[in-house]
């Protein structure tokens, strides 16, 4: 387009030429970003699968630390319903 093109066009929809620059030189700017070659590819979904077993490992972790944690409030409140119930100070 030329420049009265440009600006009939603009006028029509009601934009500014600046706006229809910028957008061209944004849809240029990211077309030129290199691509990705098949060495760097393979790197990437390598290190997602670790990171996917990483995050499936530390998902294990943290279910069997709630447990036991639950386990632990479990013994502790049982405790303090016997001491209750008994009448106990403390237990050795």
């Amino acid at each position: 387009m030329n420049a009265t093109e440009l600006s009939a066009y603009c006028r029509e929809r009601g934009l500014f030429p600046e706006q229809v620059d910028r957008w061209r030189q944004a849809a240029q700017d990211a077309n030129a970003q290199p691509l990705l070659t098949m060495d760097d590819q393979k790197n990437l979904q390598k290190r997602h699968q670790e990171d996917q077993r990483q995050i499936k490992m530390l998902q294990q972790e943290l279910r069997r630390k709630d447990k036991a944690l639950a386990e632990a409030a479990a013994l502790l409140i049982a405790s303090k319903k016997i001491q209750a119930y008994w009448g106990e100070d403390e237990v050795d």
